[in-house]
């Protein structure tokens, strides 16, 4: 592999991390699941939460609002190591968030990533969420109100 085409398959990966991030802060699980491989599977063992398949990372995503409030998720860049047509990495995560229970909390996180290489570009075949850090302390702040467009 040439030295661009591992430059080329980094910048995919980042902008595929880049797209998960925007897809579920714009709760758009039909994208979510376009970016997983059909049988991809994404495991948040500290939610709990497991999804196998598009179908069910879609299902999961129809459920998000009846869980979640708001949630606001960055993604900072993390370890990629390319393998030919397969790839692992890490994306870094921050996030604050409250449930509609009224729970809320700031954590940081790690997404321990396999991509696959696929016709349509770089794809997750497995997402795992792990937890590293929670702060659970009521937030003091709220959504704003929606209104008139500030664009």
């Amino acid at each position: 592999m040439s030295d661009f085409q591992a430059i080329a398959d980094r910048v995919e990966i980042e902008a595929l991390r880049g797209e998960f991030t925007d897809a579920v802060m714009m709760r758009d699980y039909d994208r979510v699941a376009s970016l997983f491989t059909p049988d991809g599977v994404w495991r948040m063992p500290d939610i709990p939460a497991e999804m196998t398949g598009q179908e069910q990372i879609r299902a999961w995503g129809r459920r998000v609002p009846e869980f979640v409030d708001f949630l606001v998720q960055n993604t900072h860049p993390g370890l990629i190591q390319l393998e030919g047509d397969t790839a692992s990495g890490r994306a870094y995560m921050s996030e604050v968030g409250r449930g509609r229970d009224g729970r809320s909390g700031v954590n940081y996180a790690i997404y321990h990533d396999r991509y696959q290489r696929t016709p349509d570009g770089w794809k997750f075949t497995e997402r795992v969420y792990e937890i590293r850090y929670l702060d659970e302390s009521p937030l003091t702040g709220s959504v704003p109100p929606r209104g008139t467009d500030t664009h």
